[in-house]
Order: C-alpha cells, then sequence, then structure tokens
C-alpha cells in the first residue's frame, strides 16, 4: 500500500476549511432578514407561485417547486416548512398560513402529517418581507443549477431577525435567538432611530414567545444579553387549579420543552417517591390547546407543589441565547443594538436602491411623455410625416427629424393607435409631465438625504406594529416575587419512629405503616435498646463508644418497614471495628442539652448546640469526656429530676438544674455523687423508672453529695441497665 504525505494544516484548508464555511455561510447561520437560506428559498419560492394573495395549494406543490433553488430531500423541505406555519405554532408571527395536522411546537410525540394533506398559502405578515422585492431592493443570484434567480436577503420592512426565533449549529460554532414582541421591537427600533442612548429596556420588554409561560425578570441578566448578546434567562409554565375536580392544569409551558417531556419528569418523581402529592398525570392536549392534568391529594398546598415541580421538572427552563448572525456574510454575535444597526443599514440600502429604481422609471415615463408632447404641437404634421413615408423602417427617422425627437421618444408616439391620435388623449397623458418632475425631485431629495431615508423606516415600522402588533403571549415575574425553594421545602415531612438495636441496626418507620406493623423483626440475640418519634426534616445525632457524635439528615435515611432489619449502622456510618453506637437524638433547632454521666460521679452537661456546624460535617470527634468510663447518656429538653446509682446501693435524687452548663464537648462536668468507700457512680435513672416509698428521703438539694444507702424496701425494684 503506498500512502502521500501530506501537510495537516494544508489539508484542512483545502478540503474542511470549504465545507465549514458552507455550513456556517449557507445553511444553518441567520442572516439580517432572519431568514436561513433554507427558509428564504421556501418563501421566495412560495412568493413566485402566486400564494401570497392567491388560494392554498398542497404542500407537497410548494416543496416540489422549492427544489429548483434548494436541493435537498423533500421531507428536508417540508420540515422546514412546517416550522414557518400557523399549525406548528414555533413563531410569534407565522409566515406560512396553513391547514391540516402540522403538529404542534410544544409536543416531541405529535407528528405532522404527510405533504400531501396539508394545505399552505403565504400569511399576510409575509408580503411585509418581499415589499418592493421587484423593483431591485436587493440582490439576486443564480440558483444552484444557474436556471432561475433567487434573492440573496429579503427586503425585510421590520426586524424580523428579532421577532421570530432562530436556532442553528454550526461547524464550530452556533446561534440561538429568542424572539421579541413585533410592537415593542418596532417601538424600540424607531426610539433608537431617534436617539442612540435610549435604554432599551424601556421599550423591549422582555423576549416573547409564542407558546406563552411566564419569564422570570432579571434586569442585570436581560442588560447582559442585550448588550452582549449572550447571556441566559429562565420561563416557567402557567397553570390554573381545578378545584371541583381537585387537579392542576397546566396549560402553557416554556418554549425549550415539551409536554411529554414534562410529563415523564413529573412520572419519574412520583416513582421514586420525591413527590408524594400527585396521584394521576394526564395529557389532555385537544384542538383548544394544550394541557397537562395532574390529579393531587386533597390537602396539597398547590403553589408548594409547583414550586417543587418548578425546581424538579422542565416546568421551569432555561433559554440561552446567543445571538450570532451573518452581516455581509460574516457571523458575528451582536447585542440587540448591534442587530438593530446592521438591520437600519440594511433597510436604508434597500430604499436607496428602491428610489434608484423608482427615479430611473420614472425619468423614463417623463422623457417619453416630454416626445409627446411635442407633438401636440401639430399632430397633423405628425399623420403627414407617417403618411408620407413610403419604408416602414424610416417613420422612426422621419419623426425624429420632424419633432426634434430621440428615437425612444419616436417610437413610442410611432406605437400609438389611431384612435388615440387626437388632442384630448395628448393632453390627458402631458398633464402628468410637473407632476412626475415634482415626484422625480423629491425621489432624488430622499436618495440624497439619510434622514429622509430613515424617516420612512420609522413610518413603514409604525405601520407595521399597527398592522401585525399583537399583546405579549409570555408574561413576566420579577425575580423577588419568585419563592425561592431550598432544600427544606423539598423534603417531605411526616411523623416517624426511629428504633435502634443492641447489634446496631436503624430502622426509620413512619407512623402511618407502623400502626398497621406486626412484630420487629429483628437479628436472633438482638433487642431494640432506644426508640424515638421525630419527623423526616430533623437531624439526628449518633453518639459512638469511641467518643465520636455521628450526624445525619433524617430525610437521609431510608424508610422501612418493622419487618425488615433497617440500615446497618457500621456500613452507613462507616464505623471502626468493634465501635458501637450508644445513643440517638434527633433535633430540629438544637435547643437543650445532652448529659453525660461517668463512673466517677461526674455529670457533663453540653449543650446541644455545640454539636451544630457550619459545614456539613458527619463526623466529631471528642463528642464527650473521654478519661472515666460513660454510666448514662441522655437528651435533656429542659431540667428534670434524675436518680443516681452507685455500685455499693448509694441513691442520690438531684435536680439537673444544678449542673452549669459547659460549651467544651468535652468538658469532665461536675461532682454529682461522692465515692464512698472506692465506689463508682453505675446507672442514672428518670424518678418515674423507680418506685421508691419515699422519694425525699434520698433528696438532696445540692450537689456534689454521698447519697443514701437504698432502703430495703426499695430494693425489690429491678433496675434494668442500659449496657
Amino acid at each position: 500500500m503506498k500512502f502521500t504525505e501530506q501537510k495537516i494544516v494544508e489539508t484542512l484548508k483545502v478540503n474542511y476549511m470549504p465545507y465549514a464555511m458552507s455550513v456556517i455561510v449557507s445553511r444553518a447561520i441567520p442572516e439580517i432578514d432572519g431568514l436561513k437560506p433554507s427558509h428564504r428559498k421556501l418563501l421566495y419560492t412560495m412568493y413566485k407561485m402566486g400564494l401570497l394573495n392567491g388560494p392554498k395549494t398542497k404542500s407537497a406543490n410548494v416543496v416540489g417547486q422549492t427544489m429548483k433553488l434548494n436541493p435537498h430531500g423533500d421531507m428536508a423541505i417540508y420540515e422546514t416548512m412546517v416550522r414557518l406555519t400557523t399549525g406548528n405554532g414555533s413563531l410569534l408571527h407565522p409566515l406560512v398560513e396553513s391547514k391540516g395536522n402540522l403538529g404542534r411546537v410544544y409536543s416531541r410525540d405529535m407528528k405532522f402529517a404527510a405533504p400531501r394533506y396539508t394545505e399552505v398559502k403565504l400569511a399576510e405578515i409575509s408580503s411585509e418581507l418581499f415589499k418592493d422585492i421587484d423593483k431591485d431592493t436587493v440582490d439576486f443570484i443564480d440558483n444552484y443549477d444557474g436556471t432561475m434567480k433567487e434573492p440573496v436577503l429579503l427586503p425585510s420592512v421590520f426586524p424580523n431577525i428579532l421577532v421570530n426565533p432562530n436556532q442553528g449549529i454550526a461547524v464550530g460554532m452556533a446561534s440561538n435567538i429568542c424572539s421579541f414582541n413585533l410592537k415593542e421591537v418596532c417601538d424600540a427600533t424607531i426610539a433608537y432611530i431617534k436617539n442612540d442612548n435610549i435604554n432599551l429596556l424601556d421599550y423591549l420588554k422582555a423576549p416573547d414567545f409564542s407558546t406563552g409561560g411566564e419569564l422570570i425578570f432579571n434586569e442585570n441578566d436581560l442588560k447582559k444579553i442585550y448588550e452582549t448578546g449572550r447571556g441566559s434567562f429562565k420561563l416557567r409554565a402557567r397553570y390554573r387549579y381545578d378545584e371541583s375536580n381537585q387537579c392542576i392544569e397546566v396549560y402553557e409551558i416554556p418554549y425549550t420543552t415539551t409536554s411529554e417531556a414534562i410529563i415523564d419528569s413529573v412520572a419519574s418523581l412520583v416513582k421514586s417517591g420525591k413527590v408524594k402529592e400527585i396521584t394521576d398525570i394526564r395529557d389532555e392536549t385537544d384542538l383548544s390547546g394544550l394541557k397537562v392534568t395532574m390529579d393531587i391529594k386533597r390537602s396539597t398546598d398547590t403553589d408548594t407543589l409547583m414550586d417543587k415541580l418548578y425546581k424538579l421538572t422542565p416546568l421551569e427552563d432555561s433559554f440561552g441565547c446567543n445571538f450570532n448572525i451573518l452581516v455581509d456574510g460574516k457571523p458575528m454575535v451582536l447585542g440587540i443594538k448591534g442587530i438593530l444597526d446592521a438591520w437600519i443599514e440594511f433597510r436604508m440600502k434597500c430604499i436607496r436602491r428602491q428610489t434608484a429604481f423608482d427615479i430611473k422609471k420614472k425619468s423614463e415615463k417623463l422623457h417619453l411623455l416630454k416626445g409627446l408632447s411635442k407633438i401636440i404641437l401639430d399632430i397633423d404634421k405628425a399623420i403627414k410625416i407617417i403618411r408620407g413615408t413610403e419604408k416602414d423602417a424610416q417613420v422612426i427617422p422621419n419623426l425624429m427629424k420632424g419633432f426634434d425627437i430621440d428615437q425612444v421618444q419616436a417610437e413610442f408616439v410611432a406605437e400609438i393607435r389611431l384612435r388615440n391620435l387626437n388632442r384630448e388623449y395628448i393632453l390627458r397623458q402631458t398633464s402628468d409631465i410637473e407632476s412626475l418632475k415634482a415626484e422625480i425631485d423629491d425621489l432624488n431629495d430622499i436618495y440624497r438625504k439619510e434622514s429622509r431615508v430613515l424617516e420612512i423606516i420609522c413610518k413603514q415600522l409604525k405601520e407595521i406594529a399597527k398592522k401585525y402588533g399583537k399583546p405579549r403571549s409570555t408574561g413576566m415575574i420579577h425575580e423577588k416575587h419568585i419563592n425561592v425553594i431550598t432544600e427544606e421545602v423539598m423534603i417531605e415531612d411526616y411523623n416517624l419512629k426511629l428504633f435502634l438495636t443492641k447489634q446496631g441496626y436503624l430502622k426509620k418507620i413512619a407512623l402511618t405503616s407502623l400502626r398497621a406493623a406486626g412484630e420487629h423483626k429483628l437479628k436472633d440475640d438482638d433487642e431494640i435498646v432506644q426508640e424515638i418519634e421525630t419527623r423526616n426534616k430533623t437531624e439526628l445525632i449518633l453518639f459512638s463508644d469511641q467518643y465520636v457524635a455521628y450526624k445525619l439528615k433524617v430525610h437521609e435515611i431510608n424508610d422501612c418497614k418493622a419487618s425488615s432489619l433497617g440500615e446497618y449502622l457500621e456500613n452507613l456510618l462507616e464505623l471502626e471495628p468493634d465501635e458501637r453506637i450508644l445513643y440517638m437524638v434527633s433535633t430540629e433547632d438544637y435547643s437543650g442539652h445532652m448529659l453525660f454521666s461517668f463512673e466517677n460521679g461526674k455529670s457533663a452537661k453540653i449543650p446541644l448546640s455545640s454539636y451544630e456546624t457550619k459545614t456539613n460535617r458527619k463526623k466529631l470527634a471528642n463528642a464527650y469526656y473521654a478519661s472515666s468510663p460513660l454510666c448514662d447518656i441522655r437528651f435533656l429538653e429542659e431540667d428534670i429530676e434524675l436518680v443516681a446509682f452507685s455500685n455499693i446501693d448509694k441513691v442520690l435524687v438531684f435536680d439537673t438544674s444544678s449542673i452549669n452548663p459547659k460549651a467544651t464537648r468535652s468538658s469532665a462536668g461536675v461532682q454529682v455523687l461522692k465515692s464512698k468507700k472506692g465506689s463508682f457512680m453505675s446507672k442514672i435513672r428518670q424518678l418515674d423508672e423507680v418506685s421508691f416509698q419515699d422519694i425525699d428521703y434520698y433528696r438532696t438539694k445540692n450537689i456534689p453529695a454521698v447519697g443514701r444507702y437504698l432502703k430495703e424496701d426499695d430494693k425489690e425494684e429491678k433496675q434494668v441497665t442500659m449496657f
């Protein structure tokens, strides 16, 4: 096999660059008239077919004729046309009036009918794209096989580039232009022509889309888009609540999504259990328009539910702007004023070319009428010259000589019918000479003066706004009126119980499930050592025998049933070997205290807030005092009386209010029960867990205290230890 060595840069220049430039210039990026070549070829074909004022014709007919200008497959041409139609609804001001099923811009699955079934013609507003196209307003070039002429641009009388949305992906660049309200665009253009320093937001309120919805207004974001042509903004759906049928009806959605995408997204959330308020969702779109219906539970707060859906589904979506357009064949990313500058310059050229065309035509007519005016001086002489000329070829020269006129004038006179060679006809024809002179002078003045050209542009824009302007389809909500959805709102809140077992399993069971549950499933020799009732939106702190506190958000723990073992804490918390969880407490606001009691007779009262961290730390070392074995751990919502026991049956009833809180988690605490004969504190109980005959006998007002020996009558009480 023989290889030829080639320089990669040269090869790219020769083979790749022409393709890339062709895609950029001749396919994907819109030009200043707001159209891509495929759009322009299609619309011009329909214009030449007489579909501006005539009846509709089959789409297949238009597609076939367009192939003379656009050498692509019929389906590619038809898809281009579909997007321009009233039936599809992609454009704020559709350029093609249609009949039949053309699909819907807001539907992914609603397919358009074949071109043999649908009918089209040009919409009335399309006449403004072709205005004076036959007066040399734009350049024409040969089509791909040189058999026809086609316009390079259409002389659009309004800034169509801003009125209808456009998207394209080229090689190495892309374009994404949002649409704006026609009346606002016209008003902004007129104001900009009169004053370069206008604030565009005073006239061009915000983008506007055919699918409606609501735009979240952020002045800084829009200013950036208007100035640079790049940026993004958010759109959200509109909905209404049908109280009688207990459902939410979404009837307008963001331009960037589809009803099927929304339904799929909501259904996925319902399946995963992230949204439990929705019982059913279905597409009820019909001929009257889009409608996605969600059945909801009776107690549901619809606004809160929709705020949640806005955050989690395409019911709220972003539109990324990239105002990349072709100006004189060069791709440029322009802000709104830059686009208006380019369009105004383009329109001025169109009007000047049209003016030059009119001047030429009127001057030619004036020249003919001047020749005719000389004939009126002696009609008989003209008749005599014609009758006295023997050869046909000599008629024109003889008239030129007899009346001192040129060949063009003589030919015009010679072509007048015999019945019109009368004084009345010639006077009527020549009476326009003075008015023609005035018109030509006026046209010359327009051609020379930029101010007059700009006046014409403003006048045409006012007429367009009045004739085709309509209210905004997309509403606006100021960003400050949008509810900020926090993680807290996203979490479903409900009452539940947590169960901690001796072998390190944690069960989270909703109270609604617990009521109908049977016995707890536990491993052999396992038992429940603690249970607490709490809510799903709380935090859980778990204390281990290695002086570590682990933190979890309760909603992050999987729900389970009594018939399952639950979460294994060694895996969930990544515990060290032989590390065991001793106690757990749940909290919403970190109020209350932890009370740690040690064998040395001391108790440490630590505010729960000491375990609160600014960062989302899940493991806190030195969670409590480590120099003496722990004999009891408990959470105090408020101060209570407790009963302390020693290993030699000394008993002390004390109030936790007498223990001063210590902010340091590893504090040794204060002495509660004094040691006697080498004794140690063995356990702590609440008053309702003991049944002493005379509780005051063991009570003390001050700590530390030695306590009193347990009376024989009170020794019958069986105490159950935690550990």
